[in-house]
């Protein structure tokens, strides 16, 4: 059996994958079955500081609508049935491949199965090892809109027993749904600044609609106001951690390299989120 815990954030910016790479990197070290999943399939930063040594890489694509035109009659059935307008029929057939979420609706509709499904590629995923830790990364094109399916092939290359921490993208968009949507626990990093608390708000609205199970990590927590803190008490919310600033983590941030590895505290920091973590999902 797996758990998944998921690492996200309403904001860029707030030590989200430091935590995510550093909790992994520590589990790893003391005997767990553990994998590091980077979802942040438009910007994967997480390699920089876990360094693997990839050793497979799969394209991953998406199903679009390939239209015979000499079969075509014109019905226009697959242009009412398509929500995102990715197919129209003119004097002939027109696919915006771009805007395909790979339904598949239009096939099914179409009176002269004039339409068949093509496959287009939208980026890779990577597979690997940074020492004990098993690590998988997504990649997606560049000007690639459609991150989801890509975060979904990603979620696939989840062990079968362990602990798998997901590395989601920051926001609370389609993106970050694809990510946490599916996670035992949703481990929210802000920091105590208006800012923060802001985009905390949206994200704790997101997560409770998901109906997953969620804490807080707060980082650079002595450099701001107590705010954030009030709100997740207001709000019920665990705080699971509170991490004080410290120049360098920066430091070692600049360098490519995990805290972990370069502060001696950090090991007991991310073991002490490990036991409210267990704590929470008892």
């Amino acid at each position: 059996m797996t758990i998944q815990i998921a690492i996200a954030s309403g904001k860029g910016g707030t030590g989200k994958t430091t935590l995510a790479a550093n909790l992994a990197s520590v589990l790893a070290k003391n005997g767990q079955s553990v994998q590091y999943l980077d979802c942040d399939v438009e910007e994967p930063n997480g390699h920089i500081f876990l360094a693997p040594a990839i050793t497979t890489t799969e394209p991953v694509g998406i199903p679009v609508p390939v239209v015979d035109g000499e079969k075509c009659t014109g019905c226009r059935k697959c242009t009412e049935i398509c929500q995102y307008h990715a197919i129209a029929v003119l004097k002939t057939p027109l696919v915006f491949a771009e805007l395909c979420h790979g339904c598949g609706a239009c096939a099914l509709v179409c009176p002269a199965a004039a339409i068949r499904e093509g496959n287009r590629a939208i980026g890779v995923v990577e597979t690997g090892w940074s020492g004990q830790l098993a690590f998988v990364q997504g990649r997606l094109n560049v000007g690639e809109p459609m991150a989801p399916p890509l975060i979904r092939a990603v979620k696939k290359k989840s062990l079968a027993d362990g602990v798998a921490i997901l590395d989601a993208p920051p926001g609370t968009s389609c993106p970050v749904v694809s990510t946490v949507r599916d996670a035992d626990y949703v481990v929210l990093v802000t920091e105590p600044t208006p800012f923060g608390l802001n985009d905390l708000r949206l994200a704790v609205e997101m997560i409770r609609q998901l109906a997953v199970p969620f804490g807080v990590v707060i980082n650079r927590s002595d450099a701001g106001d107590g705010r954030v803190r009030d709100f997740c008490a207001e709000q019920r919310i665990p705080v699971l951690l509170e991490i004080p600033e410290d120049r360098r983590v920066a430091e070692s941030y600049s360098r490519g390299q995990l805290a972990s590895n370069a502060l001696s505290e950090w090991p007991a920091h991310m073991l002490r989120l490990w036991e409210r973590l267990l704590e929470e999902n008892a």
